[in-house]
């Protein structure tokens, strides 16, 4: 009995490896550019949203950045008004599920909503709220537009796709 089965369209191959491996440098180097305080967080976003195609990815890549945006104002008004209240950020995860729903947005996106509102809220800070919530923001949306730019501007040959689909 296996209790996984492999892909092989899902397999890495050198050229996705060396193309995430660019793109999340390149994400990095923007982030410290523009001076952002975790820059880190844009290379995680690139590492989560490079994908094989510009169409397996774009489609979700705006509803991640929406989502992002969701959860930053939503932590930003937690983290001002009820900081370390437990029961209001597990409220607010709940409502930031019902505004993605309502939004027609899956549920990858959601979970960007979520984990920008745990980060903002549960990660103590010197810096106001709002300041710490438009950084993570800006952060995150570099490294999924980073991830988009490279996708589109070096995508993988078709060729190389249907090569290890055919493994």
């Amino acid at each position: 009995m296996k209790l996984w089965r492999w892909e092989p369209e899902n397999l890495p191959s050198v050229v996705h490896s060396i193309r995430t491996a660019v793109a999340a440098t390149l994400s990095l180097a923007v982030a410290r550019l523009f001076g952002l305080p975790e820059a880190y967080w844009a290379a995680i976003a690139t590492l989560v949203v490079m994908q094989s195609t510009l169409a397996a990815t774009l489609l979700i890549s705006i509803e991640r950045i929406a989502a992002t945006a969701f959860g930053a104002v939503t932590g930003a008004l937690v983290a001002s008004y009820f900081a370390g209240n437990f029961l209001v950020f597990a409220m607010m995860v709940f409502v930031l599920g019902l505004l993605c729903a309502a939004f027609r947005m899956e549920k990858t996106a959601y979970r960007y909503a979520g984990v920008t509102l745990a980060i903002i809220v549960l990660i103590p800070r010197s810096n106001p709220a709002w300041i710490v919530a438009l950084h993570r923001f800006v952060e995150v949306s570099v490294g999924i537009l980073v991830a988009l730019a490279v996708t589109a501007i070096w995508p993988e040959r078709q060729h190389d796709l249907e090569k290890r689909s055919a493994e």
